[in-house]
């Protein structure tokens, strides 16, 4: 078919027979980053992102492009996951901007369209990194303006030839990649992205929302993983409540002080993220601009590794039924947490959690699914604890959104989260408290045991197949046969002369009969310290363990 020109109908078939086609591809995306400890989620992440967006515009039935593609930006932002779900949200954001108070576009326009969505997504990180997600959008907003086709499917089909050819170099351009045997996941789910808007218009597809089963991963998989020495050590975020215009310049005052910085301003709020050793110094040249909050500071050095989580069990992300009536009566503080397992839920709800909501890591909870949370809360002051490194971005987007004071604390373990809600003092102010629960982050460490999906070697390690990994901090620090025998070695290399208390949750696939001997050997190890064994019923975990 041939398209001079595109409405709010054509634009609506061409996005949501993209959603399909990444839904479908999802698991071959994610097994683009998986690694012993699997951690690649991009694909998930990409794919409820936009089956998100998507969703925003099932009803709307509307004309104009411009409408349609704005609607498309909300769905996506709201229901954002993940870095490269953002990512994804704030390219649509770009496109809908270039197609802002259209009904109808030729391919100029269009084109015009995907350079904004470039400079969106561009804009959004300080110093991006090439070989990535941005480098793909960016050789398809290259090729769309260089085209002089006036058909809008042959202008599609060079963009798609253009993001591929980007796609298969992303290995020469990130050495991480290379060493790993895969093109970028993130710059995968967009080229499946682009090339399913083109199939829609070439073949005249009526897209229907649906739900897709993903097709799996076709034997593709990372093979190594790039050792990482972390130069800037801290994760500093911050919001300054005032004057937006100023965005620019403190963004270059602080420019020399870090990476991976994100300076925006919105109305009267500059948003702030730097990767920097020097939180403190940043902090106090912000306070020179206006008034801080919202600061949270992360030890990015602590570096944790997740495990995907069964799609079977975690395949909603939703809040568990049974929370549905929370009471509404006004109170001065309340709590949303994240959590997997039954027993880990029931813990958190004892220590006076209002909302868990059902989460791993391919299934983060999107920035929706905590805005959900937030909305049935009636309280001063909300606190989230996402309990994962890949579900702080989504519920910092929330905080943001809400016209409640929703403060987040970047907790990236059940441990540390359990650790900060214990910390919390409803006598004290909410300020108090935010210092209390970000100082907790650092009273505990955090260990695990699962086991390996393949063989492979790490740091001069060779693992098998089905070998128990005993992690500290999401580093490998054992490898060995018995869960059991695994999580006494780690406990070991965690445990020194100010330990006082050792806290394990066990996980589903553990054998209970040996519960009691284990806790008996630990106790009977370590006299001077508190031992205490939950049933955490969480998946592909074995244990959960933390030391104070």
């Amino acid at each position: 078919m041939k398209y001079d020109r595109i409405n709010g109908h054509d634009f609506y078939n061409m996005v949501v027979n993209a959603s399909n086609r990444l839904l479908e591809e999802s698991d071959f995306v994610n097994a683009l980053n998986v690694f012993p400890v699997p951690d690649g989620d991009t694909g998930t992440n990409m794919s409820m992102t936009f089956k998100s967006a998507v969703k925003e515009i099932e009803n709307l039935n509307s004309e104009s492009i411009g409408e349609t593609s704005k609607k498309l930006a909300k769905g996506a932002l709201m229901g954002a996951r993940g870095n490269s779900g953002v990512i994804l949200s704030q390219i649509l954001r770009g496109i809908s901007k270039g197609l802002e108070g259209k009904t109808s576009v030729d391919s100029a326009e269009f084109a015009n369209a995907f350079v904004e969505g470039s400079k969106a997504a561009y804009k959004a990180v300080m110093k991006p990194t090439e070989g990535t997600i941005l480098s793909v959008i960016r050789a398809a907003s290259e090729a769309a303006v260089k085209s002089d086709k006036t058909d809008i499917v042959e202008l599609l089909s060079e963009i798609v030839v253009e993001a591929k050819v980007m796609l298969d170099r992303t290995p020469d351009l990130l050495p991480a990649l290379k060493k790993a045997k895969v093109v970028d996941s993130g710059g995968m789910g967009l080229y499946i992205i682009l090339q399913g808007m083109y199939d829609a218009l070439k073949d005249g597809i009526k897209a229907e929302i649906k739900d897709i089963s993903s097709k799996g991963s076709n034997g593709a998989s990372a093979q190594a993983i790039e050792d990482i020495d972390i130069k800037f050590g801290y994760c500093t975020e911050f919001i300054i409540l005032g004057d937006a215009s100023k965005a620019k310049a403190f963004q270059d005052e602080i420019e020399p002080l870090g990476d991976s910085m994100i300076v925006v301003g919105y109305d009267d709020v500059i948003k702030v993220h730097i990767h920097t050793n020097d939180p403190g110094l940043v902090l106090s040249k912000a306070v020179a601009v206006g008034e801080l909050s919202k600061i949270k500071i992360d030890n990015m050095r602590e570096e944790h590794r997740e495990v995907l989580m069964s799609k079977e069990e975690y395949a909603t992300g939703k809040v568990e039924e049974a929370e549905a009536e929370v009471a509404v009566e006004k109170k001065k503080y309340a709590f949303i947490s994240v959590a997997m397992g039954e027993g880990i839920t029931n813990v958190l709800k004892d220590l006076g959690v209002d909302y868990v909501i059902e989460g791993g890591q391919t299934m983060n909870p999107s920035t929706q699914d905590m805005m959900e949370c937030i909305s049935k809360l009636n309280a001063d002051h909300i606190f989230i604890l996402p309990n994962n490194k890949n579900i702080i971005m989504a519920a910092t987007q929330a905080a943001e959104i809400s016209d409640k004071d929703v403060r987040v604390i970047p907790t990236k373990s059940i441990p540390q989260g359990i650790t900060c809600i214990t910390m919390f003092n409803a006598e004290h102010e909410v300020d108090e408290n935010e210092a209390a629960l970000m100082e907790a982050l650092e009273l505990v460490k955090t260990g695990s045991v699962t086991y390996a999906v393949r063989d492979t070697e790490m740091d001069g390690i060779e693992i098998k197949e089905g070998n128990m990994l005993g992690l500290i901090e999401g580093k490998i620090n054992k490898v060995g046969e018995d869960y059991f025998k695994v999580a006494e070695d780690v406990l070991e290399s965690m445990i020194d002369e100010d330990s006082e208390l050792i806290t394990i949750f066990y996980g589903k696939d553990v054998d209970e009969s040996k519960i009691e001997e284990f806790t008996e050997k630990l106790e009977e190890k370590y006299e001077e310290c508190d031992v205490q064994l939950y049933k955490g019923d969480q998946p592909l975990y074995y244990f959960i363990m933390a030391v104070e």
